[in-house]
């Protein structure tokens, strides 16, 4: 099974360009069954002119989607959509059940949140979490760790977890979390995995981390389309127990 994390900057790349098409030719080409995409608009703006990204690239890429909202704000115009912006998990595989937890928050911050999938892989059940961390404050990242390494708990089912943590592999905030999950790159990794920013990439921020009873393949970053957005995916091949 290969599943992939990917920050998407609300479709817009690099050169300043909105392009859904290309952000799910990036996922595509990348041949993942799960995907956990971060900052994902949902009627939230002009800047991804009022579309419902997780929708579309779900209908696109003929996959499974649940979206968990971390912002969610009235419309500009009475009787729209709301604007919301969070995190999405999509999947070739059927979605049981889902949810989305607010995560701690530091006065003046953005809310931020974790997103819970349960989805059935070939009669095998899985969760599969995302997660996108605060991006200027470690302080507020490690407790957010804390959160998250709580909500998970000791599972019965194996579970992936999939984020822009914007942290290095070496931050507090990330061994918290390896304290009961693998790092992925660390057990199969090669080379330094630098992820953001994409043009070129000097730090390893976006994180595949799965528990101890699922088997580490493969994992790559893929740098193809660099001009995407500000961070490349990760993509990782994992066997379930």
């Amino acid at each position: 099974m290969r599943v992939m994390t990917f920050n998407v900057h609300h479709g817009v790349g690099t050169d300043g360009r909105l392009d859904l098409n290309r952000t799910a030719d990036v996922i595509r080409t990348g041949g993942a069954d799960i995907v956990g995409l971060q900052e994902v608009d949902r009627h939230f703006g002009a800047r991804s002119d009022f579309v419902d990204q997780a929708t579309w690239l779900a209908a696109d890429l003929g996959m499974h989607v649940v979206f968990g909202a971390n912002l969610d704000l009235d419309p500009l115009v009475a009787g729209r959509p709301r604007r919301q912006y969070g995190t999405a998990i999509l999947s070739v595989h059927p979605i049981l059940d889902w949810e989305n937890t607010y995560l701690p928050r530091f006065d003046g911050h953005e809310q931020r949140g974790l997103l819970r999938a349960r989805i059935s892989v070939e009669g095998v059940e899985l969760q599969a979490y995302n997660t996108h961390l605060q991006h200027d404050d470690a302080g507020e990242r490690l407790v957010q760790a804390k959160a998250i390494a709580d909500l998970i708990g000791e599972p019965d089912d194996p579970v992936i977890l999939l984020g822009d943590l914007n942290a290095t592999p070496r931050a507090p905030e990330i061994r918290v979390l390896t304290h009961t999950l693998v790092d992925v790159w660390r057990a199969v990794g090669a080379g330094a995995g630098h992820t953001h920013p994409s043009g070129h990439p000097n730090r390893r921020i976006d994180y595949v981390m799965q528990s101890t009873d699922m088997v580490a393949r493969a994992i790559a970053v893929n740098g193809a389309r660099p001009t995407a957005s500000d961070h490349l995916p990760v993509a990782a091949d994992v066997a379930l127990p």
